[in-house]
């Protein structure tokens, strides 16, 4: 079983980042979330807050300071209701529907090796209404290379 790691840019932006692996280890989402912070840092995003689940590796002490040492406010939603997640769990309908099962793959591996260029149509391509019709991108103002 496979599970998706998935951060968005907020309200403004709705940028998405999103990694596959095979473990929800504590381990594991901590590196998601560095490379993510990393990944947003370059584009000019600063992530200040994050809101999870209820989850094992959310609940770790290593989660609680990895945040604090990234400066990062780190809230958990209320057991027992996804839709306090509700946009983050409308980002999962969306990869499932654009990405995960939108055409047969031969393999676990050719759907992974999917991702990628389907986040890359996601955030700098495909229109999007709450930025009129625009990509996601177009909401980032410090994008390297974007003004060329």
């Amino acid at each position: 079983m496979t599970r998706q790691e998935a951060l968005r840019g907020g309200e403004h932006s709705r940028v998405a980042y999103a990694e596959i692996h095979d473990d929800k280890t504590a381990v594991t989402s901590i590196a998601v979330l560095v490379r993510a912070v990393e990944w947003f840092n370059a584009r000019g995003v600063t992530v200040e807050r994050v809101l999870s689940d209820n989850g094992g590796a959310y609940r770790s002490h290593l989660w609680r300071d990895t945040c604090a040492d990234l400066g990062i406010t780190h809230k958990r939603t209320r057991p027992c209701r996804p839709q306090t997640n509700g946009e983050i769990e409308r980002f999962h309908r969306t990869m499932a529907d654009g990405w995960a099962y939108a055409r047969c793959c031969t393999s676990e591996q050719e759907r992974r090796d999917a991702l990628p260029a389907w986040l890359h149509q996601y955030n700098e391509h495909r229109p999007h209404t709450a930025c009129g019709n625009q990509p996601l991108f177009s909401r980032l103002i410090n994008v390297p290379g974007q003004y060329t």
